[in-house]
């Protein structure tokens, strides 16, 4: 017997929440029930476009779904999230979790209480990039990330590490899988009243260091990490789904045939670099997908509420870090 339909809702659908819309409405086992919107035109253009309601208020839409994603600025998401969770309704609440450590607790106890799923809108942990380095990165070394995007007036209501950088913060937490030994930070404010520009050292206790780059005063968008481990060297970009692999037996192979004459020294070109074969995949759809299966089986999301606080908390300590060199 077919399982009855997730009735599901978003909150917000602005620049990002209208795509949890317009996939929700694709997704065979969701009903898109409707959306809470204060604009009138774009409430009126979603519910046009994907056949659904428009409700007055959140706590109607509450009533009304089973599922909701919480898409509104960073700063409203425990004032969103906590009478949704009172209502016993599931939630994906996009990144970072809340503004703050104690709201995000607030948000997480809320959800044990009414016994709701909360997944975080980590969203690359789904980008097919990132299937590829859990499966094959061993025990990394060291880790850079750049994160750059062009400047615009949305999500300025944070800094670019809790905007951009959080992505890659969890990206590393997840691969490193080791406790945090020392993190240092620098930022500069350019246009926003917090920083635009941010570089983070995170030091881990079992010797690994990661580099953290972002900026949202770039000409250009950039998503890119290299990890390097003790059997090879990778270098993927998130945006267009693609990669290339080092090994270290490669390597070794080019020394010996070096020493014996077969290749010219210093002859780089001489040393294979293998494309990493990356299924492509919206990952939007792809986390949205997991989240209904995690809301149909009662079963914890890939990316849970501990691993969104975990994130939170490092990227607040690089903020505060930030904040405090400003102030000197």
């Amino acid at each position: 017997m077919a399982k009855p339909k997730i009735k599901c809702g978003v909150a917000g659908v602005g620049s990002l929440g209208q795509h949890h819309a317009r996939i929700y409405a694709t997704l065979p086992a969701v009903e898109l029930t409707g959306i809470f919107e204060v604009s009138d035109a774009r409430a009126a253009e979603i519910c046009a476009k994907y056949n659904c309601r428009r409700f007055a208020t959140i706590a109607k839409l509450g009533e009304a779904c089973d599922a909701i994603s919480v898409v509104v600025p960073t700063d409203q998401h425990a004032q969103v999230a906590l009478p949704l969770l009172a209502q016993g309704c599931h939630l994906l609440i996009e990144k970072p979790l809340c503004a703050n450590l104690a709201e995000a607790e607030q948000v997480l106890a809320a959800a044990r209480e009414h016994r709701c799923l909360v997944q975080v809108g980590h969203i690359e942990h789904f980008n097919p990039v990132m299937s590829y380095l859990e499966k094959h990165t061993g025990h990394p070394q060291y880790i850079t990330t750049e994160r750059l995007a062009p400047y615009q007036p949305r999500g300025t209501e944070v800094g670019v590490v809790l905007d951009l950088m959080i992505h890659d913060i969890g990206i590393v937490l997840a691969l490193v899988k080791s406790p945090i030994r020392k993190i240092d930070s620098v930022g500069i404010t350019v246009l926003s009243k917090t920083e635009d520009i941010a570089n983070a050292r995170i030091e881990f206790e079992n010797g690994c260091v990661a580099n953290l780059s972002a900026s949202r005063m770039s000409l250009k968008k950039n998503r890119e990490i290299r990890v390097f481990q003790d059997n090879a060297y990778l270098s993927l970009d998130f945006m267009n789904q693609k990669g290339h692999l080092v090994k270290k037996s490669d390597i070794i192979a080019y020394g010996l045939k070096m020493k014996i004459g077969l290749v010219p020294a210093g002859d780089a070109s001489s040393i294979p670099v293998h494309e990493i074969p990356i299924e492509q995949g919206e990952p939007l759809a792809i986390e949205l997908a997991h989240f209904i299966e995690s809301v149909q089986e009662a079963k914890q999301p890939k990316v849970g509420g501990a691993l969104g606080k975990s994130a939170l908390e490092v990227a607040i300590t690089i903020t505060e870090q930030i904040r405090r060199a400003a102030q000197r």
